[in-house]
């Protein structure tokens, strides 16, 4: 857990926001959230899902940080989808007519 409160209080600072702003954005007293960032007081997921918010980051972002876990728009590679469907070869070439045009039971051979 003070992994989780250390990288909340980087990416607060880092950003420039007070503890009184984001305990502010939360519905908090600065004193409040103070006690949990300094371990007084059990972050609970809700609450951690609410900082989150303030700090305009992703709970899964906080929790790997510096390593951003889920990539923001842009910076993907892209992703690779595969699915597998059973067809009989009438079906299937029908499927790959549709997909590819008329020269698509070609790729097949």
């Amino acid at each position: 857990m003070n992994n989780i409160l250390q990288n909340i209080d980087e990416i607060r600072r880092k950003k420039g926001y007070s503890q009184e702003y984001v305990a502010q954005q939360i519905g908090m007293k600065q004193s409040g959230f103070s006690l949990i960032m300094s371990g007084g007081r059990e972050l609970k997921y809700n609450t951690l899902l609410q900082i989150a918010n303030a700090l305009q980051e992703n709970v899964i972002d906080i929790i790997t940080y510096p390593e951003k876990f889920i990539p923001t728009s842009g910076e993907s590679d892209g992703i690779e989808t595969i699915l597998q469907i059973r067809l009989d070869t009438e079906k299937r070439d029908q499927i790959m007519e549709l997909l590819f045009g008329e020269k698509g039971k070609e790729l097949l051979k």
